[in-house]
């Protein structure tokens, strides 16, 4: 059938969940998240999705199977856990989107996916009134032990795509790395540009 991109909102969205899930877990357990997960967190993590009438879920499908997701809602949905972060920077929240994760099977990586998965959450930002869109990138050190030999982030790609740093705007997740025992702060570059 091959490989197909389709937003998915309301019933949609909360439907391919579970799958989304199983993704998150599987690609952020590679550099640079190291995520040991558990679907019990997705479940709770992935709620808020299902909860906003705004979010969409924008999946890669090779035939009937969910091989790519790409989430996004109104960074107001966020507000709990980026409000602090947001709040030296004098930017109104609710102007802005939030296109939280990309995730894809390494399979299917290099082939533009990645551009067609910012395509549609910008697209569905501008249809929702917003007029900026932003994400969060994990920080590693330079010399952590688990960084891979060659590894390129993706900051030319965003750049290419008009995101920037957003100066002094740094929030802290916390999970489970591979290998932890417990949950420890993660921090989180914010990204953002003007659509």
């Amino acid at each position: 059938m091959g490989l197909r991109i389709t937003p998915l909102t309301g019933a949609a969205l909360a439907r391919a969940l579970p799958e989304v899930a199983r993704l998150r877990i599987a690609v952020f357990a590679e550099w640079p998240y190291l995520y040991d997960g558990d679907l019990a967190y997705e479940e709770r993590y992935l709620q808020s999705y299902r909860d906003s009438d705004r979010a969409i879920v924008v999946g890669a499908f090779d035939g009937e199977r969910l091989v790519g997701a790409s989430t996004g809602m109104p960074l107001t949905d966020h507000a709990d856990d980026f409000a602090a972060a947001f709040a030296p920077s004098g930017i109104n929240l609710s102007e802005v989107f939030y296109c939280a994760e990309s995730v894809l099977l390494p399979g299917y990586r290099g082939q533009g996916i990645g551009h067609r998965f910012f395509d549609a959450r910008e697209r569905h930002a501008r249809t929702q009134g917003f007029s900026r869109c932003c994400f969060c990138a994990v920080i590693r050190p330079e010399d952590h032990p688990a960084r891979p030999t060659g590894y390129r982030p993706l900051d030319a790609f965003w750049r290419g795509r008009g995101y920037q740093p957003l100066d002094g705007v740094v929030a802290a997740f916390h999970w489970k790395d591979q290998g932890e025992s417990k949950e420890t702060p993660k921090p989180l570059q914010f990204w953002i540009r003007d659509l």
